[in-house]
């Protein structure tokens, strides 16, 4: 391409200089407002579409040798995918909705009727391996929701004994079948034809519904034609990226943009999805698509959103975060679930329910194509590799391009995609967060991609591990030699093409423009090393913040025999203890010393003092008491209020991921010794259909201290 004709050699900064100054103003517009948000959209598409036709029409080399045409198709034909991907996205943040007051009328609206005039709610906990201290959570908290006819079955695909006993103990109902046919979707099948209310909530094993949950979204059902009502996934643990590079206060987790910017942005197309768990299903809906989930995907879930889709029936979204659950607690359980995600999206490509099948409109098709899984993964990785092929091949990815070309037609390109995003995200999407994640998982995730196109089916359905199972700790070793080398590859191919002597590249111009796209490589690919490097939880128990006051007094001793020994401040608390700041007497506590601990709403806890030091006092809790625990777990999960939202700026949380270089203390803390649980007897039951109704629930309401 000729060098571009202009009158001032600083024209060529033009673009860029007007893209910027768009992004610095337009957040003074009301981003709430569709018109707005629309303008932002516009504006990129115009970006993009100058880029487009620059690209297409000077950067593709029709002359050269058929290796160097064909990897520069290859780059184009991602490229565009990519971008196809975008457009899809974009249109789902222009119409972002928020239906935060439709509950709120709804939830007034349901609390002035008889408890009698609500209808009956099925909750259905599927389960199949998880360990006690991931259930009861989900139990006791479904135990606990705010419903007058709430009807908690733990499906159990594991038929283990002793969960049979524990959920009659606590008034849940229980069910098991005589094969595990079909995993969770068959599991949740079984369900259905055991139950009978009109609405079922289905609960992943590790979630904990808040008590609001129903009340906030069961009058959503008012309108006939929704089929289901789904909140987002939350989050009471950290994941990997907060975990493994320390920034567990300075970072959200990395599925906050999806379902507070993305699922908004599809549920105003009327494209969001049933997401396995969170989701509450209207059973004649249900009946209307056969009374049972589809097959045929291992992402049964969206899988029924499409099929209730062709019989009228929307998913509703509400963005509000009405359960939490655990993140995965490990790489290995990170990809497990990323594979199974990403091998269900493709499976929807073969199959006659899915996007491309008949019956739906165009929109519908577009919104539920998942082609973000290859055209993410393909990008991120051709990013890396083609400075290489060019500085150690002379073979570019592109023709024609010269440095005032860059500057003037792809940077502001750039600039525009990722801060269109950043401004119709509000807050929700962080672009280097984004780089690193996406590249480090596109390692595994590309050939199990690459894999289900080629064999669709036939992929046994994976149950992330959780609690115990998950593990924790460990290295990612094949993704962090991979890493390295691309890092020392770039490297050595940047220097061999700084000397005049060892240059490969015939065009020593572009050198300078690679060494900075190599530059970005090597710090993208830098902190993807360090995300291998896994970090255990430092507790065996999630804390939450607490700003109240408690009482402690020795175990032998009773609050009315005046031998209290102070009153303190409680600052954190979980299931396994409470840490306090002494506000009485602190220095008479002996570590070791067994104490009792009484907390208000949840009564009084055995244990014993872990540590002290300068006034700040740690209990752990041995308490045997099966109704105070179970009070306690209401207390902390149930609320919301004690899980900390993190929403920090982009900026911050680019400095925060940048600084991890050099100052991030990888050191793993030694977690204090903590007896480990009791193993339950492996008993099972019979290979059976059986489904044992609930019980009269235990007492789970607050008592005063």
């Amino acid at each position: 391409m000729p060098a571009i004709q202009l009158a001032s050699p600083w024209l060529v900064f033009a673009p860029l200089l007007l893209v910027t100054a768009a992004l610095i103003g337009l957040p003074l517009l009301d981003r709430t407002r569709p018109r707005n948000r629309l303008l932002i959209a516009a504006g990129v598409g115009a970006v993009a579409l100058v880029y487009g036709w620059w690209r297409l029409t000077i950067t593709v080399p029709w002359s050269a040798p058929w290796p160097a045409l064909a990897f520069a198709l290859l780059v184009l034909a991602v490229e565009l995918l990519g971008h196809f991907d975008s457009a899809i996205l974009y249109a789902a943040l222009v119409r972002r909705t928020d239906r935060t007051p439709e509950a709120d009328a709804h939830e007034a609206r349901l609390r002035a009727l008889p408890p009698s005039a609500l209808p009956a709610v099925d909750v259905v906990i599927a389960t199949y391996n998880e360990p006690l201290a991931v259930l009861e959570k989900t139990i006791i908290g479904a135990l606990a929701l705010d419903w007058p006819d709430v009807r908690v079955w733990v499906a159990d695909d594991g038929r283990r004994a002793w969960l049979h006993d524990w959920c009659r103990a606590k008034g849940a109902g229980y069910i098991i079948r005589p094969d595990n046919a079909h995993a969770k979707a068959g599991n949740i099948n079984h369900a259905l034809e055991k139950t009978e209310a009109p609405f079922m909530a289905v609960l992943d094993a590790d979630f904990v519904p808040q008590r609001n949950w129903l009340i906030r979204t069961m009058g959503f059902f008012e309108a006939p034609n929704v089929g289901i009502v789904q909140v987002p996934h939350s989050f009471y643990n950290h994941d990997p990226l907060q975990q493994n590079l320390a920034l567990r206060d300075a970072v959200p987790d990395d599925q906050r943009f999806f379902f507070e910017a993305i699922m908004p942005g599809r549920d105003g197309w009327d494209a969001a999805f049933c997401c396995g768990s969170n989701g509450i299903i209207r059973r004649e809906a249900m009946t209307a698509v056969g009374g049972k989930l589809p097959g045929g995907s291992i992402t049964e879930d969206m899988l029924l959103t499409l099929v209730m889709l062709r019989k009228c029936y929307v998913t509703r979204y509400l963005s509000e975060p009405l359960a939490y659950g655990l993140a995965p607690e490990s790489m290995t359980a990170f990809f497990v679930q990323r594979a199974r995600w990403a091998q269900g999206g493709i499976q929807l490509l073969f199959l006659k329910e899915g996007p491309l099948g008949p019956g739906l409109r165009l929109r519908e098709r577009l919104f539920f194509m998942p082609t973000a899984w290859a055209s993410q993964a393909l990008m991120l990785l051709l990013a890396l590799v083609s400075p290489l092929v060019f500085l150690f091949l002379d073979v570019p990815p592109l023709v024609g391009v010269t440095a005032e070309s860059a500057i003037f037609f792809l940077l502001p390109m750039v600039v525009a995609q990722v801060g269109g995003i950043v401004l119709l995200g509000q807050g929700r999407y962080y672009p280097i967060a984004s780089l690193v994640l996406g590249t480090f998982q596109s390692f595994k995730l590309l050939p199990v991609i690459l894999k289900t196109l080629w064999q669709p089916h036939g992929h046994a359905f994976k149950v992330t591990p959780k609690g115990s199972d998950a593990g924790g700790g460990g290295m990612e070793r094949g993704i962090f030699l991979a890493c390295t080398a691309l890092m020392l590859a770039t490297m050595a191919g940047l220097t061999i093409n700084a000397l005049p002597d060892w240059r490969i590249v015939a065009q020593g111009a572009l050198v300078p423009m690679v060494a900075f796209w190599g530059a970005l490589n090597v710090l993208v690919l830098f902190l993807a090393a360090m995300l291998c490097i896994g970090r255990p939880s430092p507790r065996a128990e999630e804390r939450f913040a607490i700003d109240e006051p408690v009482a402690v007094w020795r175990r032998d001793a009773s609050p009315q025999s005046g031998a209290l020994l102070y009153w303190a401040r409680g600052l954190d608390l979980s299931l396994s203890g409470i840490g306090v700041a002494a506000v009485g007497d602190a220095e008479s506590l002996r570590a070791g010393e067994a104490v009792r601990v009484r907390i208000a709403g949840v009564g009084t806890l055995e244990g014993q003092v872990a540590r002290r030091a300068r006034g700040l006092v740690g209990i752990a809790f041995s308490t045997t008491d099966s109704a105070v625990r179970d009070r306690l777990i209401v207390r902390l999960f149930t609320s919301g209020a004690n899980v900390a939202r993190l929403q920090p700026s982009v900026w911050q949380v680019t400095w925060s991921l940048l600084s991890r270089i050099w100052k991030a203390d990888m050191h793993t803390p030694v977690r204090p010794p903590v007896p480990a649980p009791a193993e339950p007897p492996p008993d099972k039951l019979p290979a059976q259909s059986l489904a044992l109704p609930p019980g009269r629930p235990a007492a789970l309401s607050a008592r005063s201290g």
